[in-house]
This record gives C-alpha cells, sequence and structure tokens, in this order.
C-alpha cells in the first residue's frame, strides 16, 4: 500500500532531522513525505531542504501564518496546505508531528493492520515520552484512541470524514465520524513511538479554554463534558483545568460557535460516549 506523510512544523529544529531520520529508515518506505514549515523563524525548512536532496520523495513546502499557536486549527491548516501539493495515488494518508521518532517496522505494521480488514478506516500505535531516563507511555488518552501526532487514514475514510476539521478536536471528531459511518479504529500496543516534546508544551494562555469549546463542538452535551472534563485535567495532573474546560464550554454555547457534528452525528456521538462510559462502570 503507498502511503503519504504530511508533516506539520513550526520550529522543530531541535527534533526534526530525528523525526525524518526515522522515517527514511522505514522497512517499508513512505511513497511522499511533505513537510509544512509555517512561519519558522530557526533552521527548520534548512534541515528538511538537506533530507529532501537526498531522498526525492521528501519534499518542502513554506506557509505563512500567525505566530500565535492555538491548538487544532494551526496545525490542520498547515497539514491542509501540504496535503494539497500531494497527488490522489496514495492508499493511506498520514498526519504526523515533527517531534517523533517512528520505530522502523511501525508503518509495516500498520500497512499490514489495514491489508487485514477493508473495514478499518484509521490505524496507529501509542506515544511514549521520556522521564527520567525511561520512555513511558504519554497516558492522556484511553488506549482505543489514536494521537493526534501520527494518524494513519485509509483514503475512502478520509474522504467519507471531510478530511480534517481546522478546529480544537479535529483528533476527536475524525474517529467519532469514522465510528459513525462503521468504520474501525485499530491501535496497535506494539508500536511505541517516541514523542520527544509533551503535549501542549507551546500551548499558550488564550488557549485554555479551547478544550472546553471543543467538548461543545463535538456535541457533547454539559454533562459528558463534565465528566471528560475532569477525567482529562486529572490526567494532566491539574484539577483545576476542570474549571477551564467548563468555561470554555459555556463562552462557545453563549457563542454558538459553529458545531463540527451534524445534529445526526452529534446524537450518535453522545449515545457512544454514555455506552463507552457504561462499559468502565459495569
Amino acid at each position: 500500500m503507498r502511503y503519504y506523510i504530511v508533516i506539520p512544523s513550526h520550529n522543530e529544529e531541535k527534533f526534526m532531522a530525528l523525526t525524518l531520520e526515522s522515517l527514511v529508515k522505514q522497512t517499508v518506505l513512505p511513497s511522499k513525505v511533505v513537510v509544512v514549515n509555517d512561519n519558522s523563524t530557526d533552521r527548520t525548512a534548512e534541515i528538511v531542504q538537506a533530507f529532501a536532496e537526498e531522498h526525492s520523495w521528501i519534499s518542502l513546502v513554506n506557509k505563512t501564518s500567525e505566530a500565535i499557536h492555538l491548538p487544532g486549527s494551526k496545525v490542520i491548516q498547515a497539514f491542509q496546505k501540504g496535503f494539497e501539493t500531494v497527488d490522489q495515488n496514495y492508499d493511506l494518508i498520514v498526519k504526523a508531528d515533527a517531534d517523533l521518532i517512528f520505530p522502523e517496522n511501525y508503518f509495516e505494521t500498520i500497512i499490514k493492520h489495514f491489508e487485514s480488514d477493508e473495514q478499518i478506516g484509521m490505524a496507529g500505535g501509542f506515544a511514549y515520552i521520556e522521564k527520567n531516563g525511561d520512555w513511558i507511555l504519554e497516558s492522556l488518552t484511553d488506549k482505543d484512541h489514536i494521537r493526534g501526532a501520527f494518524k494513519a487514514y485509509r483514503k475512502n475514510c478520509f474522504e467519507k470524514i471531510g478530511g480534517l476539521k481546522p478546529a480544537m478536536g479535529w483528533d476527536t471528531v475524525d474517529e467519532l465520524l469514522c465510528k459513525f459511518y462503521n468504520w474501525k479504529v485499530i491501535t496497535d500496543e506494539s508500536l511505541k513511538v517516541k514523542h520527544l516534546k509533551p503535549t501542549g508544551a507551546n500551548y499558550n494562555q488564550a488557549s485554555r479554554y479551547k478544550q472546553g469549546e471543543a467538548f461543545y463542538t463535538l456535541g457533547y452535551g454539559f454533562f459528558i463534558t463534565s465528566i471528560a472534563s475532569l477525567k482529562l485535567a486529572m490526567r494532566k495532573g491539574k484539577p483545576l483545568l476542570f474549571l477551564d474546560y467548563i468555561k470554555g464550554f459555556w463562552k462557545a454555547k453563549s457563542e454558538n460557535k459553529t458545531m463540527l457534528v451534524t445534529p445526526e452525528q452529534a446524537k450518535f456521538v453522545r449515545s457512544y460516549r454514555w455506552k463507552k462510559m457504561k462499559e468502565k462502570l459495569f
């Protein structure tokens, strides 16, 4: 299966070479890797260009946007810029971050999953972060969720869900829509991806309400949002984030923010979330 990778990046000179080196060493190489240099002020573009000169399947795309880092919209707008430069001759499209080290068999294994079942729409491994010299699971999400840092989509599934939404919550709504359209989401615990920069390291103070806004636009409703907010705040070890998330939800509701899902899809999302909660309780 042919797979293309699009990597949004902003000031990633510290990790970019490590990420690209891990892709160069894959047992099944990607057909294309597009790195989108989004307004970097460091050597990101220079590093990517050096790899591109050695590997014809790596290319650099430059994009200019605001320097402010708001989760969701900025990264997906950069992804879209890169995606627009590739042809349609792919079987799998991958959105990846620029601060990862993939194990050498990562994409060979991902391809095997997709080949094993035509109903698999998305697949991915797990993120590990370094702590006190050890690589430990970055356990911010449930184990049936694929981290936004490395999402692999079957072409038909990607097109059915309408691509990626340029908003906070994009890496949740994609999986929910995947399930809405009866595609399967597969995670493989044997695939351990080194995540070199902790999630949210670049988020600024202005983005603290964005998670609650995302819960609103996903159609969660207040009660599910409350449970999800408390769970996420505790996982991050910052209980007071719960209040920011709730404020973000009510702020989005009062402003009548545009939903990421249709009313029918929102109903499915709430039903699915309730089902998952009941499974954990009982």
